[in-house]
């Protein structure tokens, strides 16, 4: 990652963060200013799902190369995918208890996003289980594919099999965004500075998880 990336990341990052506070947003009833934490909650939502599809990626590319790097970029992505997807709860269960009452109801699309969290430790708990380095890469390279082929169901199908107290997407079936230029403006900034941040914190870590590997190797040797 070059320097002129990193700063337009931050830049972008910053500006979403000063003007969803500042920006006034238009009246939508019972949340008012609160509405704001679609600035964050969506875009986290969307780097959780883009996270565990590139570690789904990189699980393939290892099983068809046997490169370790892909190995260390796909757990590092299902690493941030977890994270943000947590992130992205957080921020769903403070719109939950601005518009429903409660932080948590175990609504259609709380409950198929608490299973694909589950879905991921268990991964976690996997790699952390298995000593052999190649053996850990390929079982969890399996693992991934398979969960990855998971996400699309809890996150898109799941929530609308079911009746569901989680407002309507904000992209509609026609392809329109339902949105004021404002917000829009702001929303897509966010989606794209957000997801400037994921390639270079995956970056970051994907280098990180080299260098203590390396580390260990030298230890052991």
């Amino acid at each position: 990652m070059n320097g002129i990336f990193k700063v337009l990341t931050f830049i972008l990052i910053t500006f979403v963060i000063i003007t969803g506070i500042l920006l006034p947003i238009p009246e939508i009833p019972a949340l008012g200013d609160k509405a704001r934490v679609l600035y964050f909650h969506v875009p986290m939502s969307w780097i959780s799902v883009l996270a565990f599809f590139m570690s789904m990626w990189y699980s393939i590319r290892y099983l068809k190369t046997r490169e370790s790097d892909y190995d260390l970029k796909s757990f590092s992505s299902a690493q941030l995918g977890f994270l943000f997807c947590i992130l992205a709860t957080a921020t769903g269960s403070l719109w939950a208890k601005f518009n429903w009452g409660s932080f948590w109801n175990w609504d259609p699309r709380q409950t198929s996003i608490f299973i694909l969290l589950m879905i991921y430790g268990a991964y976690f708990a996997l790699r952390s289980a298995i000593d052999s380095e190649e053996q850990r890469a390929k079982l969890s390279s399996v693992y991934s594919i398979i969960a990855g082929v998971t996400v699309p169901f809890f996150v898109f199908i799941m929530p609308r099999l079911v009746e569901s107290l989680h407002p309507d997407p904000i992209i509609n079936s026609q392809g329109k965004i339902h949105m004021d230029s404002t917000m829009l403006t702001v929303f897509l900034t966010s989606l794209v500075g957000f997801t400037m941040l994921y390639l270079w914190i995956l970056n970051l870590k994907f280098r990180l998880e080299r260098l203590q590997i390396k580390k260990l190797k030298t230890i052991e040797d």
